[in-house]
């Protein structure tokens, strides 16, 4: 059963969406929770908290697990995160995105429907309404090029093409959440937004006639390793400075800071990195920076490839 599950930004809740949710154990939300196991669920930000009253990721339940520590709460554990490049409003086009909500005839009546209801059942075809606007941008054609993304390999993903029974619909979806070519591309996307195009180790920017940008999306602890496309698992190299970091031959420390292993990398590609005193590039908004587990994992390596 899919599902749709509220965070609140600030929430007092042990939550990290990317990993796991964190909720009362009420019998209603672990009915919820134990349902959607297996299947995919919607993170929405009410507006409370200054959160944006939109669905702002998807994800795969892949357990619920009591809190150690808290006998009263529960985590559901997700995988397959992927965040939406661009939030899908609660009202879309004049109507409430989920079917329940539609029914109520007074929307100031809509918020108190869902007091209580943080966790909630949502239809099948509403689910893959959603998905498909919140990748509206990863998907469109138009930004082939620019996201790396051939459709040719992937199939027709343009939303006109979304059409015929519900079962069939729903199951291309979740086919496109799975699509490894998808996901990079995605991935691809969000990265280099917020790191406006510019690659973290050298400065620079550069962007083709067809707006495709030089730098590219790495992975900072692998996909193999079961590294997430999350921004914070990402960081925008160019081709040669990716390459290197691939290979641990440099890395970042705990202060953002390059490393260099100078015995390995030639002093030519030396003198276009930012100085080892400056921090790295970084995105505007520090939530988006490099996760410190995520680099400390690859420092890891590149101090094992130093020895």
């Amino acid at each position: 059963m899919k599902a749709v599950f509220d965070a609140k930004p600030g929430s007092a809740y042990d939550d990290d969406i990317t990993r796991r949710y964190h909720f009362p154990g009420k019998r209603d939300y672990l009915q919820t929770a134990h349902e959607a196991v297996g299947d995919w669920v919607l993170f929405r930000e009410p507006r409370r908290n200054g959160g944006r009253q939109a669905y702002v990721a998807v994800a795969r339940v892949v357990r619920i697990e009591p809190d150690p520590g808290d006998p009263a709460h529960h985590y559901a554990y997700v995988s397959d995160f992927q965040e939406f490049p661009t939030p899908v409003p609660f009202v879309m086009n004049g109507r409430y995105a989920e079917a329940p909500l539609r029914g109520i005839a007074n929307p100031s009546r809509v918020g108190q429907a869902l007091q209580g209801k943080s966790m909630r059942p949502i239809l099948a075809e509403d689910f893959d309404a959603i998905v498909i606007a919140g990748f509206s941008e990863t998907l469109s054609p138009e930004n082939a090029i620019r996201l790396d993304l051939d459709f040719a390999e992937v199939g027709s993903v343009d939303q006109s093409t979304f059409s015929g029974l519900a079962e069939e619909v729903d199951r291309r979806v979740e086919r496109l959440l799975v699509n490894r070519k998808v996901r990079d591309a995605n991935f691809r996307l969000l990265v280099c937004r917020a790191y406006d195009d510019r690659c973290a180790v050298t400065g620079f920017r550069i962007v083709n006639g067809g707006g495709r940008a030089e730098v590219q999306a790495a992975h900072i602890k692998p996909v193999a390793l079961n590294g997430p496309d999350v921004v914070q698992n990402g960081i925008a190299l160019s081709g040669t400075v990716h390459w290197l970091f691939d290979r641990h031959l440099i890395s970042i420390d705990e202060n953002y800071r390059l490393l260099v292993s100078h015995n390995r990398v030639p002093s030519e590609l030396r003198n276009l990195f930012r100085p080892g005193s400056e921090r790295l590039h970084l995105p505007e908004n520090r939530s988006l920076w490099p996760h410190p587990a995520f680099i400390a994992h690859h420092r890891e390596a590149y101090a094992s490839k130093a020895d």
